[in-house]
This record gives structure tokens, sequence and C-alpha cells, in this order.
């Protein structure tokens, strides 16, 4: 096994979890949280697939007498001049750029979502809406209606 043997495959999941990226960012917009859950169960299969062919290739660097990571393969690829590996490296870089950049953009649509939700929750949660919760003889926070203001009880004697 060469360190190039994996590429093919790596471009492939790269190009899968490309198209998984944008399923979830069009599940963001529309606010699909089932569409979400469904692309971020199917990202970690594909990053679990990426880092097992990762690790492949990173063990034939090794073999071969390279760095056993990343830094290892342009040396490689320098010292046995194969066009198509270089030409696959190159490509999976690429999809991997854009995998990044997406991931990044999906994460501030996440951060957003959050922030909006949790304004959400906070004026829900203000004593105000408190108040005019319990003067309607809602429940309050405590699980206890109040009635509209102080009792007034009369004793009768």
């Amino acid at each position: 096994m060469t360190p190039s043997t994996t590429l093919h495959d790596e471009q492939q999941l790269m190009s899968s979890m490309l198209t998984l990226l944008k399923q979830e960012q069009s599940s963001l917009v529309d606010a699909h949280a089932d569409g979400v859950a469904e692309a971020t169960v199917r990202k970690s299969d594909a990053v679990a697939q990426l880092s097992a062919l990762a690790a492949q290739r990173h063990a034939a660097l090794a073999n071969a007498g390279f760095d056993a990571g990343e830094a290892g393969m342009e040396p490689w690829l320098a010292a046995h001049g194969d066009a198509a590996a270089r030409t696959a490296w190159d490509l999976l870089l690429q999809l991997t750029r854009e995998a990044k950049e997406l991931n990044r953009v999906n994460g501030m649509l996440v951060a957003r979502q959050l922030a909006h939700n949790q304004t959400i929750l906070n004026a829900m949660r203000t004593p105000a809406a408190a108040d005019s919760a319990t003067a309607a003889g809602l429940y309050g926070p405590g699980g206890q209606t109040a009635g509209f203001g102080a009792s007034r009880r009369f004793v009768v004697g």
C-alpha cells in the first residue's frame, strides 16, 4: 500500500461530505430540525470513515519513511513524482477546503439560531411576562396560580 492508495476513496467521501453539508445548510436555513439531525448523524459516519482512511494513508507514509501526517504527503509526492497522485491529493485538499468553509458557515447559522432561541426564552422569562401570566390566573413559575392581586378576606362575625 502506498500513501496514494486511499486518495480516491477519500475524495469520494469528501464529496459526500460536501453534499451533506449543503443539505445541512438548507435544513438550517429552513429551520428543519429533523433534517439537521439526520445530516449530523450522516456527517459523523463520514468523518469516522475519513479518519480511518487518513490513518491508513498516514501509516503508509510512515512505512515509506515520511512524516505520518498531512505534512508527510508533500515530501512523499516530491520524492515519487507521481502526477496522478499529485492531482488526486490536490483535489482532496480543494474538497477539504470547501467542506471546511461550508462547515464554518453552518456553524454560524447554528449560532444565529441558538441566539434567536435564547432571545425568545429570555423574553418568556421576563418578570413582565410572569406578572401578566399570573394576573390572568395562569400558573406561575412556582406552579401555583396567583389571583388578581392581594387577597381580601373578610371575617364575618
